[in-house]
């Protein structure tokens, strides 16, 4: 589903962030990446949304190089693929419902699907009863809980998640990461940046360490690293 070959990022003429990256992930897969701070791991969640471009390499996915797509095109590759933020970024003005629907209204989903669609998908994440309710009303961990909604309401191909559980506690933190592995199960393939050595240790999946701009270490099931 998604290839990275000999992919390199820097900002400006000397602030190397990625160098020759090199991965593959296949469909279906959870993938935790993991590194210290300033490792890379926002940046190249941000190549894959196709929020940024490469400063040399290549990224195909569902077989597509997006290094190459048309302006046009991106808002139509990112139909298939959600995004999970650490800080949110819920629409405070709106409630738990709207702030879901909001991912269907841009792309022209109708009012009838989105009504059928948005319910059964509050339901998947345990917040059918708090569609009403406005973000300044809910937990952190609701709040996020809505965000993964969100990322999946349109049945995307792919979630990416940017530490998602860097503002919670840790009960919540294994709720959140807990939910992730059920759209996993599902068929959804996930790839989640983190710092979370527990969550990583817990869970048991292939595990991307990030570190000094390069990956140095690409398990299939094990634990994280500690490489810094």
């Amino acid at each position: 589903m998604i290839e990275i070959h000999h992919l390199y990022k820097k900002y400006g003429s000397d602030v190397h962030v990625l160098e020759d990256i090199n991965l593959t992930i296949d469909r279906g897969e959870f993938v935790f990446v993991v590194g210290s701070s300033g490792a890379g791991k926002s940046t190249l969640l941000k190549l894959l949304l196709r929020e940024i471009l490469p400063t040399k390499g290549f990224i195909k996915v569902f077989g597509r190089d997006i290094t190459r797509l048309r302006k046009r095109e991106i808002p139509y590759f990112r139909r298939n693929i959600g995004m999970i933020f650490q800080d949110f970024r819920l629409l405070e003005d709106r409630n738990v419902f709207e702030n879901v629907a909001f991912s269907l209204r841009v792309i022209g989903v109708s009012t009838r699907e989105i009504n059928k669609r948005v319910p059964l998908t509050l339901k998947l994440v345990g917040l059918q009863d708090k569609a009403l309710k406005n973000p300044g009303e809910l937990s952190g961990g609701e709040q996020q809980r809505v965000c993964v909604a969100r990322a999946i309401v349109n049945r995307p191909a792919v979630v990416l998640a940017d530490e998602p559980t860097g503002n919670l506690d840790p009960n919540t933190s294994m709720e959140i990461m807990k939910l992730l592995h059920d759209i996993n199960v599902r068929g959804t393939t996930v790839i989640v940046a983190t710092h979370a050595k527990e969550l990583v240790d817990y869970f048991q999946k292939r595990v991307v360490v990030l570190e000094g701009n390069r990956v140095i270490s690409d398990r299939e099931r094990g634990v994280y690293l500690n490489a810094y």
